[in-house]
């Protein structure tokens, strides 16, 4: 046992019958298990490595930065001023890459996603991480529980990690849920919260189809990828789940590009809603659709783009994400596979289908997957964009008052600025028998405050538990928090807030805020700007 490991050990037999929390040498064997190395889970293994704690982050896959080196290469930033700390010295290193100096311009903050998971790979590393991959919770009994502790987490390959505190870092909420924390997925009513964007949306003008567009086909059958309604009263609560989608990388170097490849299942009548909306497209505009009309190119650096959903038929695969908060792996494995057979059938659609205009499927022809990136996935992304899954029900639930109205916060522990963003929930047939997309929401926020409450679970269920990403908040609130620099600000602040926990021998809720937001301060995390 080194020196650090027998201090440790010394400090928690010490206190093991008066501390509130209690280590115990025997199952200490690491002070933080990081679970899920997304990019939060990268931030929060290095704010508590640098702080002194022995970290291991497992991470379920054979990549770190989960949707940051997967393929969101232009993520969504809202104002600069509030990115601090180890993401913004995340994004300062990605773009020295460049020999970019200083973040004076959005394009300093894009990025290609093998120089993203080379730069994550290096801090980690740097601040003496051990990373583990193809770790992933075992499906039922993966976590122990004692005394409102987690004990230890187990792993599908038979291993058994043990720690003194924890952070579930995925996407999934997997850790969470099995320790019996408290969460909810889906969609609150508008009274729960007494939120006006809650719940099933009246109008949504954005990602909408702006001319009639039939649901069904010259027979009278509903068109593939569309649900026959009908659609819900206004501001009620459901259990569905917004858009997922695959943030393509695009090469436009002939010599660093493959032709979009025909998809083993491919089948061209799954597009048949866009091939009408693209007909009466040139019949409404009198122009034939470009690729920025289905799609969102953002240049990246390498000759390359982001490519994002666009429009009312896109890369969104809308209404096939609902089950997956709760699934097993083999069915989110389904799911993922589907939402990958659907992004290859739709590029390949494009570029081949007779039904797309000409001009469409040259433009489209121009690009091709990058050889250069995510080569051990046939260049297609390896992260599925899961842009909500669980929410955790904690010590405090953000709500939409607190992006709009309630922005400050005693607790602080980081800021949020971008809008409330969430993609359509779903796609119905009308009363009138065209196509309708439901559920996207876009409205404008100023910076806010995020508080520590919002990311650790109920005192009265567990006390040594962090949840960065699946944090507590109401389906608005989350259409906010949800981006990747909010989730490396709220890492940051839980590996500190594990230091401290550690260091004060204290469950997680009992944390000194005021020390906490010392220890950020000086690690330049932004906790407020003048309002």
């Amino acid at each position: 046992m080194n020196i650090r490991r027998f201090l440790h050990c010394a400090i928690f037999l010490s206190i093991l019958l008066s501390a509130p929390f209690k280590a115990q040498c025997s199952t200490a064997r690491y002070d933080l298990v990081v679970y899920g190395g997304t990019a939060s889970g990268v931030a929060t293994a290095i704010a508590a490595a640098r702080h002194g704690l022995h970290v291991i982050l497992l991470e379920p896959g054979n990549h770190i930065g989960g949707m940051v080196t997967g393929g969101l290469s232009a993520t969504d930033i809202g104002n600069t001023n509030v990115i601090g700390g180890i993401a913004r010295e995340f994004f300062e290193r990605t773009a020295r890459v460049y020999h970019i100096e200083k973040l004076a311009h959005a394009s300093d903050w894009k990025f290609e996603p093998h120089v993203a998971e080379r730069v994550f790979t290096e801090m980690l590393r740097e601040a003496g991480v051990e990373v583990h991959f193809h770790e992933q919770l075992l499906g039922l009994h993966g976590v122990r529980v004692q005394n409102h502790r987690v004990v230890s987490i187990s792993s599908t390959d038979g291993r058994t990690w043990h720690a003194a505190l924890f952070a579930d870092c995925s996407y999934e909420g997997d850790l969470m849920a099995q320790a019996g924390v408290d969460y909810t997925w889906g969609r609150e009513s508008a009274k729960q919260y007494n939120e006006n964007l809650a719940g099933v949306r009246q109008t949504t003008p954005k990602h909408q189809f702006t001319f009639p567009v039939s649901a069904f086909d010259v027979n009278g059958k509903l068109l593939p990828e569309i649900d026959p309604g009908p659609l819900a009263e206004a501001g009620i609560a459901d259990r569905k789940v917004q858009a997922y989608n695959f943030r393509v990388i695009l090469s436009r170097d002939a010599k660093n590009q493959i032709p979009f490849p025909r998809p083993d299942r491919y089948d061209p009548h799954q597009f048949e809603l866009l091939a009408k909306y693209l007909e009466g497209f040139q019949h409404t505009y009198g122009r034939n659709p470009r690729l920025s009309d289905v799609t969102m190119p953002t240049p990246i650096p390498g000759n390359k783009a982001d490519f994002n959903n666009w429009g009312p038929i896109s890369t969104d695969y809308i209404g096939k994400s609902w089950l997956y908060p709760n699934a097993s792996y083999s069915e989110r494995e389904k799911i993922w596979n589907d939402h990958l057979s659907y992004t290859e059938g739709f590029f390949y659609f494009l570029a081949n289908d007779p039904r797309v205009p000409t001009a469409l499927q040259h433009e489209v022809k121009t690009w091709g997957l990058p050889k250069d990136e995510f080569v051990d996935t046939g260049h297609w992304p390896f992260q599925l964009y899961i842009r909500e899954g669980r929410r955790m029900i904690g010590e405090y639930v953000m709500r939409q008052s607190d992006m709009q109205t309630d922005r400050t916060k005693p607790d602080s522990i980081g800021m949020g600025s971008y809008n409330s963003d969430s993609h359509n929930v779903q796609r119905i047939a009308t009363t009138d028998g065209y196509a309708k997309n439901e559920g996207d929401v876009q409205v404008p926020v100023s910076p806010y405050q995020i508080p520590y409450r919002s990311i650790v679970p109920k005192r009265a269920q567990i006390q040594n538990l962090f949840v960065p990403v699946c944090l507590s908040a109401s389906h608005v609130a989350y259409s906010s928090l949800r981006m990747e620099p909010q989730y490396m600000i709220i890492g940051q602040a839980a590996g500190e807030g594990a230091a401290l926990a550690l260091r004060k021998h204290v469950g997680v809720q009992d944390v000194d805020i005021a020390s906490l937001q010392r220890m950020l301060s000086a690690d330049s995390v932004v906790l407020h700007i003048s309002y």
